[in-house]
């Protein structure tokens, strides 16, 4: 058995139990190691992940169950990018807080957080229906727990009831869906899926009703109206550092299960489901982006730009089939919108952390007035963030906008375009605030800014990194395309076999 391609998971199964055992034996003066442990943690699994990804072959194993292919590499070197931030940026916040039950740098937040990172990783390269739903459960299991670490924390534990209570039932649909896909079909590997959907043998009626399901799941992972109940709650509620968990890293193992399942496996049904992510993307992009108008505390503020961004992710998905589209260029646009989405989400919730301290958490838009006159250089930061997130140039959310817009041109869907940017234009409104609060309005809390090193600079990088990737996107859109290209030659070579 050729246990290669798994090498990253299997790693990072082994050093997260050991450091759950390390962990249960450190005393309160060195719990330091357990931040540090985390990190070496997830260097090892980077590392592992880039001594193979330059060849840009297409690996399979365990009974072509697991795949590792280009867009399976880029997605996980940036999911151990988005957690090792979320550690860093959450350091001094769990030290201040006592966020365990008042115990500080519990390790429970690093071991489950790692645990969620082995979820994602599976569901990057599951190719097989059960292995893509256990990865989406030790994910969410994970989540779970995280959501409800302050079990004497009210507004917490509610949070964690809705979303328990809630996933559970998106997890029924989507089962829902397997089974009957696996009833149609008689077979759990999408690539078996593919070619029974392919080969017009199969009533398309039961195809469709399982896809209902499946895209109904995947929604709610999402976060996509009208799927998104539980984001704005959730997200107030957690912990901040469980907030950044919630919205960054399980964006990127989502867009990867959407591919996997409707693009390499549901193909020759696109024009069903791209309907129903039609309709997903205009309400997400109008609800998220005029609720987000009257918020007042900015995770909720946050979690409903959430709702919107998502949705204009989905457009990149739905104009991969059309006349004269260009499928790669459509699903690396997609792919790329995520990426710059969590890099972006990153780095505005490091900023609410930053001003956070003991017994203060910073979470109302109030708390950023004046932050030009307290740091203008983190003032400048998030001013990049904000704007990036508007979709204003020169920031990389400006060229991800773009690159999604140029894709609905291509597949003839105008009407589309414009009411994204029309909803783009209400969106802004929400961001700028934040930017004007800043730097016009007076500061209300004159506490000093109290910043470690290692936080100081992961955020500027942070910051910057979203600025040049804006200026100079082409070497982060070139790896989206190569990595979406492979998956795309490979659907299409299941549809010459068929043919010939």
């Amino acid at each position: 058995m050729n246990l290669i391609p798994v090498y990253p998971e299997i790693f990072l199964t082994v050093a997260t139990s050991a450091l759950l055992l390390i962990d249960m034996f450190l005393p309160d003066a060195k719990r330091n190691w357990t931040y540090v442990l985390s990190l070496l943690i997830l260097a090892g699994c980077a590392l592992l992940s880039i001594c193979s990804f330059g060849d840009g072959s297409v690996t399979y194993a365990f009974g072509n169950m697991f795949v590792l292919d280009p867009m399976a590499h880029l997605l996980k070197l940036f999911s151990y990018l988005a957690v090792g931030l979320t550690f860093v940026y959450s350091r001094k916040y769990v030290i201040d807080t006592g966020m365990v039950n008042g115990a500080r740098l519990g390790g429970e937040f690093y071991v489950l957080a790692l645990f969620t990172l082995l979820g994602q990783m599976i569901m990057i390269s599951g190719t097989n229906f059960l292995v893509l739903y256990l990865g989406l459960e030790l994910m969410s299991l994970s989540l779970y727990a995280l959501v409800a670490l302050r079990r004497n924390h009210a507004v917490s534990t509610e949070a964690a009831m809705k979303y328990f209570v809630l996933g559970a039932l998106a997890s029924g649909f989507l089962l829902y869906g397997i089974s009957m896909l696996y009833g149609a079909t008689g077979s759990l590997d999408v690539n078996v899926v593919a070619q029974a959907a392919m080969s017009n043998t199969i009533k398309p009626m039961v195809l469709v009703f399982g896809i209902v399901f499946l895209v109904a799941g995947l929604a709610f992972k999402l976060g996509v109206v009208p799927f998104h109940m539980w984001v704005p709650d959730v997200y107030q509620g957690s912990p901040t550092p469980v907030t950044l968990l919630l919205g960054a890293a399980p964006k990127l193992a989502t867009f990867a299960i959407c591919i996997r399942l409707l693009v390499e496996g549901l193909l020759p049904l696109a024009i069903d489901w791209q309907q129903m992510l039609t309709v997903l993307a205009v309400l997400s992009m109008a609800i998220g982006n005029i609720t987000a108008i009257v918020q007042t505390n900015i995770k909720r503020m946050l979690a409903y730009s959430t709702i919107s961004q998502m949705g204009f992710m989905l457009l990149g998905l739905l104009s991969g089939v059309g006349n004269g589209a260009s499928p790669v260029n459509a699903y690396s646009s997609a792919m790329f919108y995520a990426i710059t989405y969590v890099l972006t989400t990153l780095g505005s919730f490091g900023m609410i952390m930053l001003l956070a301290r003991s017994g203060f958490e910073s979470e109302n838009l109030d708390d950023f007035k004046g932050l030009n006159q307290r740091s203008p250089w983190f003032a400048l930061v998030m001013l990049v963030l904000m704007v990036s997130l508007a979709g204003v140039p020169p920031t990389v959310g400006f060229y991800a906008k773009l690159s999604v817009l140029q894709s609905l041109f291509g597949v003839g869907q105008i009407w589309l375009a414009v009411v994204a940017v029309l909803f783009s234009l209400i969106g802004a409104f929400y961001y700028l605030r934040v930017v004007k609060l800043m730097y016009f309005d007076e500061p209300v809390q004159t506490a000093p800014i109290e910043v470690g090193s290692d936080m100081r600079v992961a955020l500027s990088l942070n910051g910057v990194a979203i600025l040049v990737l804006g200026i100079l996107p082409g070497g982060l859109m070139a790896a989206c395309e190569s990595a979406m290209g492979e998956s795309i030659k490979h659907t299409l070579s299941i549809a010459a076999k068929l043919a010939s």
